[in-house]
């Protein structure tokens, strides 16, 4: 029983350890994060314009396609939206590559804090 208690207090202080590193991470990239998505957003909405789409059109297709899912039931028919597409896709690459970044920089600094406090101990 003691050893149950004792694993999740472990699981416990692992768990926040990595979360306060998480909140860390995003406020050091937030910058880059928040202007990848207005560079997506603005693309989507230009397109949208030109092909005449919904607004809930325009941000599915936008959030559909930076997540590199694309599913085709929204596609853009004019040149200009295609490219923005492309523009679109690159920038939902490079932004699921910055949160994979941010995640792994967190669990490693969560296992860095614990190995500290528990050669402290």
């Amino acid at each position: 029983m003691a050893i149950r208690t004792s694993s999740r207090s472990q699981s416990k202080r692992m768990r926040r350890l990595f979360f306060a590193a998480l909140f860390q991470q995003v406020r050091i990239v937030w910058p880059i994060f928040s202007g990848i998505l207005v560079v997506m957003v603005g693309s989507g909405i230009v397109a949208g314009q030109i092909e005449s789409w919904r607004i809930g059109e325009t941000l599915y297709f936008t959030f559909v396609t930076g997540l590199t899912i694309g599913y085709g039931d929204v596609t853009p028919k004019h040149a200009i939206p295609r490219i923005l597409a492309l523009l679109i896709g690159l920038c939902g690459i490079v932004l699921t590559g910055l949160v994979a970044a941010v995640t792994v920089q967190a669990l490693g600094a969560a296992d860095r804090d614990r190995a500290e406090q528990n050669d402290g101990s």
